[in-house]
Order: C-alpha cells, then sequence, then structure tokens
C-alpha cells in the first residue's frame, strides 16, 4: 500500500507543480481536480492514469487530435435535481444538453480511434452514451435557452393571443399618439416607456385632457406619462395573459425536471468523466512544456534517471533564457545510497530534490522530463527532510525536530523506501551529531531502503566508500574561478572547499592559515586530498567534453567526405559510360562514312545497301547479347549524364558558332561557281555545286540534291579550271 505524507509533498515543493498544472485546466472543477492530485496507491490505476496522459500526449502530433471538451459546470442543477418536486430554470437545461453532447461527442470519437487511444476509451467506456436528455430538453428548449413556443399546445395558444393582443396595443397606442400629437398636448419626444409599457409623453399643462391612466412625471415635472385609455384595456389583458404564459413555462420546467431527474447520476458522471479529460489534457500540456515521456517502470528494484530535469528549475530558467543542466543518477539493489558532498550553492539539494519530485510526479499519474532511457519502480514511501526544519509551533529547536523526523524514519524505513535528507547529520556538535548520522546511515542501509542523502561530514564520505552498495557523488566545481558546473559525478566524495571559497571572497590568507592550525591536520589533508581529485576530474571532465565535440566534428567532416567521394564516383562512371557510348557513335559514323565515299566513286546501289545491312546486323547482334534490364540502366545512365553535359555541350557549340561567324566576317568571302565543292557553316556534309540561280545554289551530295542559300554556304574546294 502506498502511502507518502504530507510534509513529503511539500519538501519537494509538489504543491507548486499542481498549481502549475490547474492553472493548464480550462474548468473550474479540472482546476479543483488538479490542486488534489495525490500519488496513486495501487499500480493498475497509474499505469491507466499514465497511459492516458501518454495517449493525449501523441494526440499533439498525429492528425486525430482529441475534440474540444470544455463544459459549464452543472454542480449547482446537480444539486436541485436531488431535491424532491424542485425544477431548473430553462438555461440550466441547455447547459445539461451542451454538457451530454459534449460527452457523446467525445465518447463516440475515442470509441473510433480506438487504436490510437485505448486507455481513454476504456475510461469512457465506463459511461454511458445516450441521447435521451438532449432530445427530450430540444423539444423544450431552442439553441438560444428560450422555451419552445411548441413546447405545449397551451403555451402555444398562449403566445398566439399574446401576439394578436400585442397588435392590439401598438394599434390603439398609435391612433391615441397621432390624435393628441396633432392638438398638439405632446411633447417633442413624443412616446416613452415607463414599467416597460408605452406611454404618451404628455405636457403637464394638458395631462388632464388627455384620458388614460397616469404612470409617471419627468423629474422637472412638465411631462406626465400617460397610458391611453384604449391601450391601457389591452395592456392589462396582455399582463394576464403574460401571468398565462410564466404559469405555464413553470408547469413545463417542473415536467422536464422531473423527467430529466432519474438521470441525475449520469450527469454526475458525465461532469466527472469530462473534469477527468480536462486534468489529463493539463497533465499532457504541462508534459509538452517540460519535455516530459513515460519512462519504463519495472519490477526490478532499479531507479535510473537518465538526463532528468527539475520541472520548477526548467519552467523558471525558461522564462528568463537560462540554461537548467540535467543530471543522471542511478540507484540500484547493489548501490543503492549516494552520499552527495561538495561546497554549498553546487546544486547538491536540488539534485535531491529533482530525484524526489519526479518520482512523486510519476507516481501521481505525471510525465516527467528524463531521457527515454530511463527507467524506474514504484516505492511504497518516500521520505524526506529537506530544508529548515526549526518547528516554531512545537517549540523545538532545529535538531530536536530533525531527530524526531528520524524516528519516524526509523519507524517506516524498509527495501520498499526512498529516503531524501538534505544536510545530513547537521544541528548539532559536528562530532556528535555525525556520529549519529553515521548510526543511522547504517540503519537505512542494512533495512536495504534507496537513499540520497547530501553532508559536509567526512565520516559520512568515508562510510559511503567503506559499505559495498553505497556510493559518493559530488557536484562539479570550476578548480579555477570555484564557480560550481552543476553536474553530479558518482563515485568521489566532493570537497566542501572551505578554504578556497573564503579566500576567493577575500578573507586574508594569514587568518586562512590560523584556521587551518586550529584543526586537525589530518582532516585538512583528508579535505585537500579530496579537492585535489576533484580539481583532477574537473580537467578530466573539460578533456573529455572538449575530445567528443572534436569526434563529433571529425565524424561529420568524414560523412561530408564519403558523400562527396560517392558523388565523384558516380560522375565518373557516368562520364566513362558516356565516352564509351560516343566512341561507338563516332566508330559506326565512320564506317557510314566510308561507305558514303565508296557509294560516290562507284554508285552502286546494291554494294551501298549491302554494307549498311551489315552494320546493322552487327549492332543488333550486340543489343541481343545485352539484357533488357541493362539497356534500361544504361539508357537512364545516359539521360542523367546528357543532362549534365547539355548545358556544357551547348555553351561549346555557342562558342564555335560565334567563332565560325567571326572568322567568316573577318575573311573575304569568295565568289561561289557551278562545280565548286561546298558545305554549310553548321553541317559537315560535302557536296558539289550543279547550278546556281538568284542566289540559291543547287548542291549535290550524291544521294540527293539540296537548294541552298549562297550566304550559307563555304568553300572547301574550288573548281579546277
Amino acid at each position: 500500500m502506498i502511502s507518502i505524507t504530507e510534509k513529503t509533498l511539500q519538501d519537494l515543493q509538489f504543491p507548486t507543480v499542481l498549481e502549475t498544472l490547474s492553472a493548464i485546466c480550462n474548468t473550474d472543477i479540472g482546476k479543483q481536480k488538479a490542486l488534489e492530485i495525490t500519488p496513486f496507491k495501487d499500480k493498475e490505476s497509474l499505469m491507466e492514469a499514465l497511459l492516458q496522459t501518454s495517449e493525449y500526449v501523441s494526440s499533439f502530433q498525429n492528425n486525430n487530435a482529441i475534440p474540444n471538451h470544455g463544459f459549464d459546470a452543472i454542480t449547482h442543477e446537480i444539486k436541485f435535481l436531488g431535491i424532491e418536486d424542485s425544477f431548473l430554470e430553462v438555461g440550466s437545461f441547455r447547459k445539461i444538453a451542451n454538457l451530454s453532447s459534449t460527452v457523446n461527442f467525445l465518447l463516440n470519437f475515442l470509441r473510433k480511434f480506438h487504436d490510437y487511444y485505448p486507455n481513454l476509451n476504456n475510461r469512457g467506456a465506463r459511461v454511458e452514451l445516450t441521447k435521451d436528455i438532449i432530445t427530450m430538453v430540444d423539444e423544450v428548449v431552442d439553441k438560444y435557452g428560450e422555451i419552445k413556443d411548441n413546447a405545449s399546445p397551451d403555451l402555444l395558444n398562449i403566445r398566439r393571443d399574446m401576439n394578436a393582443v400585442r397588435g392590439k396595443v401598438n394599434q390603439s397606442f398609435g391612433i391615441a399618439l397621432t390624435q393628441y400629437n396633432s392638438l398638439g398636448y405632446l411633447d417633442d419626444i413624443r412616446e416613452s416607456f415607463v414599467q416597460n409599457r408605452r406611454v404618451l409623453a404628455v405636457l403637464a399643462m394638458y395631462r388632464r385632457k388627455v384620458k388614460g391612466s397616469i404612470l409617471g412625471s419627468s423629474k422637472t415635472g412638465s411631462i406626465a406619462y400617460i397610458e391611453p385609455e384604449t391601450t391601457l384595456k389591452y395592456s392589462r389583458e396582455l399582463s394576464n395573459l403574460e401571468y398565462e404564459e410564466k404559469e405555464e413555462i413553470t408547469r413545463i420546467l417542473k415536467q422536464l425536471s422531473n423527467r430529466i431527474r432519474p438521470y441525475l447520476e449520469l450527469l454526475i458522471e458525465y461532469q466527472n468523466f469530462l473534469s477527468d479529460i480536462d486534468v489529463i489534457a493539463a497533465k499532457a500540456k504541462y508534459a509538452n512544456k517540460i519535455n516530459a515521456i513515460l519512462p519504463t517502470i519495472t519490477e526490478e528494484r532499479r531507479l535510473f534517471f537518465r538526463d532528468a530535469f527539475h520541472p520548477i528549475l526548467y519552467l523558471s530558467n525558461a522564462e528568463k533564457n537560462e540554461v537548467t543542466y540535467p543530471q543522471t543518477i542511478e540507484l540500484e539493489q547493489e548501490n543503492r545510497i549516494i552520499v552527495i558532498s561538495g561546497p554549498n550553492a553546487g546544486g547538491k539539494t536540488i539534485s535531491l530534490k529533482t530525484v524526489g519530485l519526479l518520482q512523486l510526479m510519476l507516481q501521481s499519474g505525471m510525465l516527467i522530463p528524463v531521457h527515454e532511457r530511463s527507467e524506474t519502480f514504484l516505492f511504497d514511501r518516500i521520505l524526506t527532510d529537506i530544508g529548515d526544519n526549526q518547528s516554531i509551533e512545537n517549540h523545538l529547536s532545529t535538531y530536536s525536530y530533525r531527530l524526531k523526523n528520524m524516528n519516524y524514519f526509523l519507524k517506516k524505513c524498509n527495501k520498499k523506501t526512498m529516503f531524501l535528507i538534505d544536510e545530513f547529520g547537521t544541528g548539532s556538535d559536528p562530532e556528535l551529531g555525525g556520529a549519529l548520522a553515521e548510526i543511522f546511515l547504517e540503519e537505512f542501509y542494512h533495512r536495504e531502503a534507496f537513499g540520497i542523502i547530501t553532508t559536509h561530514y567526512s565520516n559520512l564520505k568515508i562510510l559511503a566508500n567503506e559499505l559495498p552498495c553505497a556510493t559518493n557523488a559530488n557536484m562539479l566545481f570550476d578548480e579555477k574561478s570555484l564557480e560550481p558546473m552543476y553536474k553530479l559525478v558518482l563515485g568521489q566524495a566532493g570537497s566542501s572547499f572551505t578554504f578556497e571559497v573564503a579566500q576567493k571572497n577575500g578573507i586574508p590568507y594569514s587568518l586562512i592559515n590560523r584556521a587551518k592550525k586550529k584543526i586537525e591536520v589530518g582532516k585538512v589533508r583528508f579535505d585537500k586530498t579530496i579537492a585535489t581529485l576533484q580539481k583532477e576530474r574537473s580537467k578530466l571532465e573539460k578533456t573529455s567534453s572538449t575530445l567528443k565535440e572534436e569526434e563529433n566534428k571529425a565524424r561529420e567532416e568524414s560523412k561530408k567526405m564519403e558523400s562527396i567521394n560517392l558523388k565523384i564516383k558516380q560522375k565518373l562512371e557516368s562520364y566513362q559510360e558516356l565516352y564509351d557510348s560516343n566512341q561507338k557513335t563516332i566508330y559506326i559514323g565512320q564506317k557510314i562514312e566510308d561507305i558514303a565515299e565508296k557509294y560516290f566513286n562507284n554508285k552502286n546501289k546494291k554494294d551501298l545497301i549491302g554494307e549498311f545491312l551489315k552494320i546493322v546486323e552487327i549492332e543488333n547482334s550486340k543489343r541481343r547479347k545485352a539484357t533488357a534490364k541493362e539497356t534500361k540502366v544504361i539508357a537512364e545512365k545516359k539521360k542523367e549524364v546528357i543532362k549534365e553535359v547539355t548545358v556544357q555541350v551547348e555553351e561549346i557549340r555557342a562558342e564555335k558558332k560565334a567563332k565560325k561567324v567571326k572568322e567568316v566576317v573577318e575573311k573575304p568571302k569568295p565568289i561561289l561557281k557551278v562545280g565548286d565543292r561546298v558545305r554549310m557553316f553548321d553541317g559537315k556534309a560535302v557536296g558539289s555545286i550543279d547550278a546556281i540561280e538568284r542566289n540559291k545554289a543547287t548542291v549535290n551530295y550524291g544521294l540527293f540534291t539540296s537548294k541552298v542559300s549562297l550566304e550559307l554556304l563555304e568553300l572547301v574546294e574550288a573548281v579546277k579550271k
């Protein structure tokens, strides 16, 4: 059975966390519930609460966000429905209907997305889904919170009569207004409202000439407010109908209240369900703010909080744009007690409080800001002795109070307990108090309790070093500036840096030396040894940190080089394939050029076709040998390479073209004659001019002839005379 005292909650500032959580809730009931959160008594309920919060956190990242679950509290309505023969006002029914509608919508959503939110759906499955309440209210009350005309046949008739009478009131008043206004009996404002009734603004001197009932006068007495006699009759009739309407509405509301009353327990359940979801949502939003997760909860006796943040400190520092340093703390059966030592203001108490508060939060169904590989188990008790414990009410000194507290620890401490003691042993004579503290620590150790203590006492540091399942720890200090580094290091006791800190704060060196002589030489040497070890440890930490940074940089550079090498290799392969392809094209082109020249000389078409077919057959036989996959790969690579080089090729072509044009401009153009061998400026084929007509030449290429403008031709070889 889990039992954690109010003192422990206060010592670890748990109420501060609850206040932050309460502020995030949307409803007043949710806010109150958040303030009343305490650690769960059993593991099953705790795991359900943790998983519900974890599922809600996941809804922030996926597309199936949990719908709005805000509601107006119906606590007043629930109280009235519990009283026999009482009835609710019309606005209350609208609130009840809205609450029911919100619950139904949320329950349907959770059922639909059961795979995403199984634990939230299990919570919803305990609530009955019904539209009866909404239907009953909607029959009587409209969406604006007014009673519908057709809520009952009698109400419908009454309101029809009222509308008719209102028409007569307005008509008769209009006639009277016109009549007396034409006679000049009315003031400039002509009319007004008194007691919610329409009246004529009659000048005081004519008030006896206007028939009707005087309902009042102006402050100065210059105007009398009179309801005309003809209107008065209809007004009385309207008042009677309004009274009948009110009575009928009361009857309808009583009837509706009696119909809703059997659902009282369900309405209580609805409100509880939505307020529970409100608290779960607040826990999820708080988890998001502090980057909290659900660590592994094991049956094995092991607490391992990696990169743990103190949530209150984390949020406070975030507001000030200051850094919060995480701590990594491990407790297990073979290492179940940690003794933290070192100078004040180094972060010892915060480290101790971080472990306690995070364990409390977790056992209260809240996610905690630790690394995802963290794990812990559940304690039956968390015992604390933190801060100034002087009891003014009980007239106890600090030491007396602490002894009383230690007595309670001795009664309750067992292997399912975690104890957290700040400044263990202080408040009495250092030698005597230290000896008693040593005995307490041995007792807690033999009971196999898990615990963290902070101390300046050397005997406790020595004891932690001697006990097999206990360990020393210290908060790192910068050996030069003597500033805290806020990093907890296990395995080594910490020096209090008493004399070093005193020297840094301007205490004369001669006084410090005199102080050193006042105490045992052995203690000074012991503290000095610890300080030296701690300085060495600090140096190693800095060196390790620098090496790690260098290693990370080298790894990143190596990755970049690998990536560049891979790209270069791919490009080289692509260029090689393109080169091979171009060589093949050049080879085939050369063959065709040879065949064309042969044909030019012998004009034998049969040989031409035979040679050409021979080349085609050779290439096709090569193609058949290549697999379809290889062909596809080659084609794709070719395409990529061609894309890459196209731009460069185009640039080279443009340059060449510009060069040729320049050369043509610079050289005097020869006059072309019939028989000259020529070619086009941007072509390779050479032909002879058969005829020239109107600046156009008929060029014979052997296989075909073409008419080309003389300006586009360049001379290859002039005709021999």
